[in-house]
C-alpha cells in the first residue's frame, strides 16, 4: 500500500488554504484555461480532462476551456501573456512553449512573460510509416532510408507541430535529409500516410495508437528511453535501444499564468495542479492516451521552469540548423 499518497494529499489540501482574505476568496469567479489549439486535438483533450480534475481541489470552481488556435499556438500564448494577471486566465500549453522562440521570428510575447505553475504530462512519440513501406523492423528501416536518400517523404501536421519537431530531430540524428510535407493538422497527414501518399511520420501516441492497433500503419519504434507499457505499444523497441543513442522526445504539457499574478493565486493553482495529477480518473484517462502523468519535482514552478529552459537549449539548434522558420 502506498502510504505517501494520503500524506501528500493532506499536505496539498493544507496548501490550498492560503492565508488572507483575497486568497480565501480565490477563485470566486470562472477560471478560463486557454488552449492554443483547436478543439478536438490532443492538447485540447488533455486540457478538458485536466480541467475536470482541477475543479475539486479549487473548491468546485467553474473552469472553462477557451480554444485560441492559429499561428502554431502563438496566438493563444500571446492572449494569456497579455491578460490581466489576476489568476482567472491561465494557459495550458505543450512543447511549443520551448520551441516557438526559435521557430518564430516575430513572437508577440516572451517566455519571461509567464509564471510557471507546473508540468502535467509527457506524451511519447512513435515512428510510423505507410502500410506498404517495405521494411518490417527498425534495422530494416534504417537500411531502406540509406538506400532511398532523396526519395523519402516525411509528413507532419504543420510548422511547430509535434510531428514536425520529432521529424526534424529524427532527420538530424540519422543525418538523412527527407522531403518534409506539412499538412494542416494530424488528420489529413494521417489520411495520406495510410493511403500511401507519404512515407513516414513521427507523431505522438495520442494520435497514432489507434492506427497502430488497427494495422493501418507500420510502427517501428517509440522515442522515449524506456519501452511503453500499453498493450498496443509494448512490443515496440525504443530508438535508444535500436542504436540511436540519446534520442529522447516527448510532447509535454504545462500550466502557466500571466507574469505578475498574485502569489496566493499561484500557490493555490499549483497545489490544485498537484492534487489533480493524483486524481485516479485523470491518471486513467491519460494512460489510455499513452501519456505519462508527471509526479516528480517538475510539477512545481522552479523545476518546470528549469525543464523549459533545457528544452529551449535542446530544440533551438535543431530548428536553426533546419532553417524552417515562420514570421
Amino acid at each position: 500500500m502506498n502510504r505517501t499518497l494520503p500524506a501528500l494529499t493532506t499536505a496539498l489540501a493544507c496548501a490550498l488554504a492560503a492565508p488572507g482574505a483575497w486568497a480565501d476568496a480565490y477563485p470566486e469567479k470562472t477560471v478560463t484555461i486557454v488552449v492554443p489549439f483547436a478543439a478536438g486535438g490532443p492538447t485540447d483533450k488533455v486540457a478538458r480532462d485536466f480541467a475536470e480534475a482541477l475543479r475539486k481541489p479549487l473548491g468546485g470552481a467553474t473552469i472553462v476551456i477557451e480554444n485560441v488556435g492559429g499561428a502554431g499556438g502563438t496566438l493563444g500564448h500571446t492572449k494569456v501573456a497579455k491578460a490581466s494577471p489576476d489568476g482567472y486566465t491561465i494557459l495550458l500549453a505543450h512543447i511549443a512553449m520551448a520551441t516557438a522562440p526559435a521557430l518564430y521570428r516575430n513572437l508577440q510575447y516572451k517566455t519571461e512573460e509567464f509564471e510557471y505553475l507546473g508540468m502535467i504530462n509527457e506524451v511519447p512519440m512513435t515512428v510510423i510509416a505507410r502500410p506498404t513501406l517495405p521494411p518490417n523492423n527498425y534495422a530494416e528501416l534504417v537500411k531502406w532510408l540509406e538506400a532511398n536518400k532523396g526519395k523519402i517523404n516525411l509528413a507532419n501536421a504543420g510548422l511547430g507541430a509535434a510531428s514536425h519537431l520529432c521529424g526534424l530531430l529524427f532527420q538530424s540524428t540519422l543525418k538523412i535529409d527527407m522531403t518534409t510535407v506539412p499538412y494542416k493538422g494530424t488528420g489529413p497527414a494521417m489520411t495520406d500516410l495510410i493511403g500511401g501518399q507519404v512515407d513516414l511520420m513521427c507523431d505522438q501516441t495520442t494520435n497514432t495508437s489507434a492506427q497502430i492497433e488497427g494495422g493501418k500503419v507500420k510502427a517501428y519504434a517509440v522515442t522515449t528511453p524506456k519501452r511503453l507499457t500499453t498493450p498496443t505499444l509494448a512490443k515496440l523497441p525504443t530508438l535508444e535501444e535500436s542504436g540511436m543513442k540519446g534520442f529522447n522526445v516527448s510532447i509535454w504539457h504545462g500550466l502557466y499564468a500571466p507574469k505578475g499574478t498574485p502569489k496566493p493565486a499561484l500557490d493555490k493553482l499549483n497545489a490544485a495542479l498537484k492534487l489533480a495529477l493524483v486524481d485516479p480518473e485523470f491518471v486513467k484517462r491519460q494512460e489510455a492516451l499513452g501519456a505519462v502523468v508527471v509526479t516528480d519535482a517538475r510539477t512545481g514552478p522552479v523545476e518546470h521552469k528549469k525543464w523549459v529552459a533545457a528544452e529551449i537549449d535542446k530544440w533551438g539548434p535543431v530548428i536553426k540548423a533546419a532553417g524552417q522558420y515562420a514570421d
